[in-house]
């Protein structure tokens, strides 16, 4: 099992466009023939969101998940989809759900003041931190630069052992790890501001 964080930008033209959330992503040791687990580490009001636990009700990871689906998938298009198209019908968060169906409006401005309280670059950042994350996260600070890696939803391919997302290895200039965080492994953006954030392997 191996985890790591990725920094996950709402998508444009919607409630959500403003927020940076902060995902935390488990990969099991038959990825990619079994689903990653996701969930948001900092607030969220959506239906199919749980606010408590940041747990995700999306049918391609939880039933439908296919070895062909990569995780750039899941940042590109599955999550941004999710916010833009909720299912009230199938909620996780029942609240979210049931003002969504009874007032959009006021789901939408609820949302964005979610994002206003919760979901700033600066929430993102120290989501979920604890005394004990950041003595972690300094004792394997070499290992995280060494496998950080950058995705780039827009040209499409991943820095570190880089790879266009048909898997075409590219190359790679050691230099650009230089400047990665101390804390988090900064890992790019995806197509809609998505960036790694540092791996961990169990």
């Amino acid at each position: 099992m191996s985890e790591f964080f990725v920094k996950f930008y709402g998508p444009p033209e919607t409630p959500f466009a403003k927020g940076v959330w902060k995902i935390h992503v488990e990969l099991p040791e038959q990825f990619p023939y079994k689903s990653p687990s996701i969930g948001f580490i900092n607030k969220i009001f959506h239906p199919n969101i749980d606010e408590l636990s940041g747990s995700v009700c999306l049918d391609v990871i939880n039933q439908t998940w296919s070895p062909m689906f990569e995780l750039i998938n899941i940042f590109e298009i599955f999550l941004p989809q999710l916010l833009r198209y909720p299912n009230p019908a199938d909620p996780l968060n029942g609240e979210a759900a049931a003002l969504l169906m009874r007032d959009p409006a006021a789901y939408a401005k609820k949302v964005e003041s979610y994002v206003a309280r919760f979901a700033t670059p600066e929430d993102a950042d120290q989501a979920g931190d604890t005394d004990e994350m950041d003595g972690d996260d300094e004792e394997m600070n070499g290992k995280l630069k060494s496998k950080s890696k950058t995705v780039n939803g827009q040209n499409g391919h991943l820095n570190g052992t880089s790879a266009d997302t048909n898997g075409h290895a590219k190359d790679h200039n050691p230099e650009e790890d230089e400047d990665e965080d101390d804390k988090m492994s900064d890992m790019g953006e995806l197509s809609d501001g998505d960036e790694f954030m540092g791996e961990m392997d169990d």
